[in-house]
């Protein structure tokens, strides 16, 4: 386990990001402690996922800065952001279906970095007993949420200090929800700082410690998940459906 230590580790300033003329992120900003889980909550088209494609670099912003672990990233390719720490589990998966379970693991693989968990195939089969009963399988050949399992497997064989999930319980059985909630639990313990987005307000409520609330691009709240539950006005002017 990595020790926390103050400070952000993930900040993001006043991003604008559009796809062509529509203004999706308008003066965006956030930021992620080491060691902490935080979630983007907002509902369907909001700029949840959005934001994270900034992030990454897999979407160009025409404003704004993003900083990880005090280092300016704004404006690099994502395959640098990915070796300067920071993993990126996209919603629709990307698996690679003829690969095999462990094939799609060694696609993933990175260097062990200072600071941050280190892991091993074997270390991942541990946390998801599922996939070490299935190494040989192609990916195609896995429900969806063995693939949402894979795909965060892979991502952390890259050992990012930093992990976004995008909407990591859509779709899933609930049992398998819990299990997701449970992963991103453990992963937090071993010192892993995680954003994620989110619809599911339950889901979130059990993993994270605070909460933005994106709406039309723009963050309308801020607080801890304690101070989201006691604010009922709060969740149905921006969460109810």
């Amino acid at each position: 386990m990595t020790a926390s230590v103050a400070g952000p580790v993930l900040e993001a300033r006043d991003l604008h990001t559009y796809y062509g003329g529509a203004h999706i992120l308008a003066d965006l900003s956030f930021v992620l402690n080491d060691g902490e889980v935080v979630v983007l909550l907002g509902r369907n088209g909001a700029g949840k996922t959005t934001t994270m494609k900034s992030v990454m670099g897999l979407v160009r912003m025409r404003a704004g800065t993003v900083h990880l672990e005090g280092a300016d990233i704004t404006g690099r390719e994502p395959h640098a952001i990915a070796r300067a720490g920071m993993g990126y589990v996209p919603e629709d998966r990307r698996i690679f279906a003829d690969l095999t379970v462990m094939e799609n693991l060694e696609v993933g693989r990175q260097p062990e970095r200072s600071g941050a968990p280190a892991w091993t195939t074997e270390r991942l089969f541990g946390m998801f007993p599922n996939l070490a009963e299935m190494r040989t399988r192609p990916a195609g050949r896995m429900s969806g949420g063995e693939q949402q399992m894979l795909t965060v497997a892979r991502t952390l064989m890259g050992n990012p200090k930093v992990l976004l999930l995008d909407e990591p319980s859509e779709g899933l059985a609930p049992v398998i929800v819990d299990q997701m909630a449970a992963t991103i639990q453990a992963l937090k313990a071993e010192g892993l700082s995680i954003l994620l987005s989110e619809q599911n307000l339950h889901f979130a409520t059990a993993v994270s410690d605070r909460a933005y609330i994106v709406e039309k691009g723009r963050i309308r709240y801020e607080g801890t998940m304690d101070a989201l539950a006691a604010d009922a006005e709060v969740r149905n002017t921006y969460l109810t459906v």
